[in-house]
């Protein structure tokens, strides 16, 4: 889709002054674009994060139980790779569903730090996961991953630190930002390795149908970034002058999310206007595919030494095993 040319009214000087929020400077900075956009990491409010874990278990969106079903598979192999006495550090943490599949298979985890950008749902899953595995540390950290990380140092006895990424979540990354995600993982995990889901090229058709389900649970979490908007930044989205469009761009190998203006309209945020025309769209996420050559090729130039990786019997999905060389 191709956005027409944007304009900004200029705002008026009795409009209050308000400092912005992160999601505010970053969704000003979005309308301000030719091309309209705001950065998918704000999908995930306690609303937003509670539809995503829907999306999870529809019957049209693969990604979910496809990794789920690698990890049951090999958990012992994968166990074998990472070593006993393991810190597990998991970026864009959840709901914490996958991790327990590791935590199961691990040798004497010793800590387990989940870091997501939305702390009371992690709090929450956090607490469950406490419940259920006494003997771990549990320490959630909220923050945004993709932002430099420091850690406290592991305790005495603990064994490699490793990092699990699941849900293909690198694929929302452009190229440039995946290859400056993985350097940073690198770094932090001297001596370790990362576990990397990643979802591979398949059949346009099933992508499709993955991003445009039936029940319209993916449409109700994009359109919810516009309602945390309203609730949080005091914007004046009108939620039924959008619609959702997903759609697979073959050349750049890639889902595209978008919000689609319905008709002509304006949008205040901080007391500025900005004028969207009708079939002009807010670009929401991108979800690239990979294939197996080309994701290790990433990972070498990252820094990783990729080892081991799994896929199911259809090569929908896979999940890699990257080490990370002890620093030198």
């Amino acid at each position: 889709m191709r956005n027409p040319l944007f304009s900004v009214d200029t705002p008026r000087a009795s409009a209050p002054v308000e400092t912005p929020s992160e999601f505010g400077r970053e969704l000003r900075a979005g309308l301000s674009r030719p091309v309209r956009s705001i950065s998918p990491k704000f999908f995930y409010d306690v609303a937003g994060s509670q539809l995503f874990d829907r999306i999870c278990d529809l019957p049209e969106y693969y990604p979910t139980r496809t990794e789920l079903q690698i990890l049951t598979a090999n958990a012992p192999e994968i166990a074998r790779y990472v070593g006993a006495r393991a810190e597990v550090v998991e970026f864009g943490a959840g709901s914490l569903t996958k991790v327990r599949l590791l935590l199961d298979a691990l040798e004497a985890p010793r800590r387990y730090l989940p870091i997501d950008i939305s702390g009371e749902h992690l709090e929450a899953a956090a607490q469950r996961l406490r419940a259920d595995y006494p003997g771990l540390a549990v320490q959630p950290i909220v923050a945004d991953y993709t932002m430099p990380l420091v850690l406290s140092a592991p305790g005495d006895d603990a064994g490699g630190r490793m990092g699990f990424f699941p849900g293909s979540t690198l694929g929302n990354f452009s190229p440039p930002e995946a290859l400056s995600f993985l350097q940073s993982a690198a770094r932090l995990l001297r001596g370790g390795g990362l576990l990397l889901g990643v979802d591979l090229v398949k059949d346009p058709a099933l992508l499709h149908a993955a991003y445009n389900d039936a029940q319209g649970v993916t449409a109700a979490f994009n359109l919810n970034l516009l309602r945390r908007a309203n609730a949080e930044l005091d914007t004046d989205f009108d939620l039924d002058g959008f619609t959702h469009a997903a759609f697979y761009n073959a050349p750049l190998q890639r889902i595209e999310m978008h919000l689609v203006s319905r008709r002509a309209q304006t949008v205040t945020l901080y007391g500025e206007r900005f004028a969207l025309a009708e079939g002009e769209t807010i670009h929401t996420e991108n979800s690239h595919k990979f294939t197996v050559e080309g994701l290790r090729e990433l990972a070498v130039k990252a820094g990783f030494v990729p080892t081991a990786v799994w896929t199911d019997p259809a090569r929908l999905f896979s999940v890699h095993w990257l080490r990370a060389p002890a620093a030198q």
